[in-house]
């Protein structure tokens, strides 16, 4: 709330605290090469719209609504934004909840070239932020059937991407 009233010290304290996972975030979903850039304009949108955030308690969702916003307007100003072809997948392989792989194998993971940049941002705001996915689809302001399917696909991309790396069919 101190930030909102002007508070540069404060401001400067909550752009700190939430830089590190935004930074995350957002080089998972464009890349490191443009990632900095990105987050810096992303920082200067929440500056000039931090006063008209009513409920400072939705503070985290509602900067990753703007971060995921920024980065949708990235990846297709340089055409790299795909929606997800149609393809069939089985809800039984989606993982059951709380079973999130090792760190590293996460980073690895969530930065494949052969997962979509839409899958990857649910993938990323789901497993690294641990947001449930009714968080994840308001942030990202989808249906939860959308991002649910999101998930499946980019699973699925990554369990192919998986087999492929064993030379499995």
């Amino acid at each position: 709330m101190r930030a909102q009233c002007d508070d540069r010290e404060a401001l400067e304290s909550l752009l700190h605290s939430i830089q590190p996972s935004l930074r995350r975030f957002v080089h998972g979903v464009v890349g490191a090469t443009n990632g900095d850039d990105l987050l810096q304009d992303v920082f200067v949108t929440v500056c000039r719209k931090l006063k008209s955030l009513h409920a400072p308690e939705l503070l985290g969702p509602w900067v990753y609504r703007i971060a995921s916003r920024e980065a949708f307007r990235h990846l297709k100003k340089e055409r790299r934004w795909s929606e997800p072809s149609p393809e069939p997948f089985d809800f039984d392989d989606l993982p059951a909840p709380g079973a999130t792989p090792p760190a590293e194998l996460l980073e690895e993971l969530l930065t494949l070239d052969d997962v979509p940049a839409a899958s990857r941002m649910v993938l990323s705001l789901h497993f690294r932020e641990e947001l449930t996915l009714l968080e994840v689809a308001a942030i990202l302001e989808l249906p939860l059937g959308t991002v649910k399917s999101r998930l499946a696909y980019g699973l699925n991309a990554i369990r192919k991407h998986l087999r492929k790396k064993r030379g499995e069919r």
